[in-house]
C-alpha cells in the first residue's frame, strides 16, 4: 500500500497558550497534507477525458481526530502521511498519522480521518467520483492507522 507524505512545517503562531501545538492547527497540517495529495498528485482529468478532477470540486463531510502525544514548535516539519482506508461511490475515506520521522523516532503525535465528497459547485450537490479518480484513490487503499484498530464509527454494529 503506498502512502503519500507530506512535510508540515510547524510555525511560531501554531503554539497556544499552554506551549504546544493548538488542536485546531491539527486540522491545518491534514489539509495542507490533503491538498497536496488531492491536487498535486491526482491526474488532471480536464483536458483529456472532458471531465474535473478533484480540483473541479471536493468537500469535507467530516473529521476524526485523535491526539496521541503534545506537539511543541520546533524547526523540523512533522511528518504527515495521508493515505485511503475506505471508497464509496460518491465519498471516501482518508486516513492521516502527523509523526516524526522514523529516524527521529517515529513518534505519532495524532492520527485522523476524514470523508471527503466529490462537489459539483455549479450544480450546488456531491457528485460520483470519476474513475480516474477512483483508481488513483485505490493505488493508496490500505488499512485504519493501527492505533484505531476495533474502533467502530458510530451506529456501526460490534463483530460477531
Amino acid at each position: 500500500m503506498a502512502k503519500h507524505v507530506y512535510r508540515c512545517p510547524l510555525r511560531w503562531a501554531d503554539m497556544d497558550a499552554y506551549g504546544h501545538v493548538n488542536n485546531v492547527e491539527f486540522l491545518r497540517y491534514l489539509e495542507e497534507a490533503r491538498i497536496d495529495f488531492m491536487f498535486r498528485l491526482a491526474p488532471d482529468e480536464g483536458a483529456a477525458g472532458g471531465g474535473t478532477s478533484f480540483a473541479g470540486g471536493s468537500v469535507v463531510a467530516r473529521h476524526e481526530i485523535d491526539y496521541r502525544r503534545q506537539l511543541v514548535h520546533r524547526y523540523d516539519p512533522v511528518t504527515v502521511e495521508v493515505w485511503v482506508t475506505e471508497i464509496r461511490a460518491a465519498s471516501a475515506k482518508l486516513a492521516y498519522e502527523v509523526k516524526d520521522d522514523p529516524e527521529d523516532g517515529g513518534a505519532v503525535y495524532a492520527q485522523a480521518s476524514t470523508v471527503i465528497v466529490p462537489f459539483d459547485f455549479g450544480a450546488g450537490r456531491p457528485r460520483r467520483l470519476t474513475e480516474a479518480e477512483r483508481a488513483f484513490l485505490e493505488k493508496y487503499l490500505g488499512p485504519p492507522p493501527a492505533g484505531r484498530a476495533g474502533r467502530r464509527e458510530p451506529g456501526e454494529a460490534a463483530a460477531a
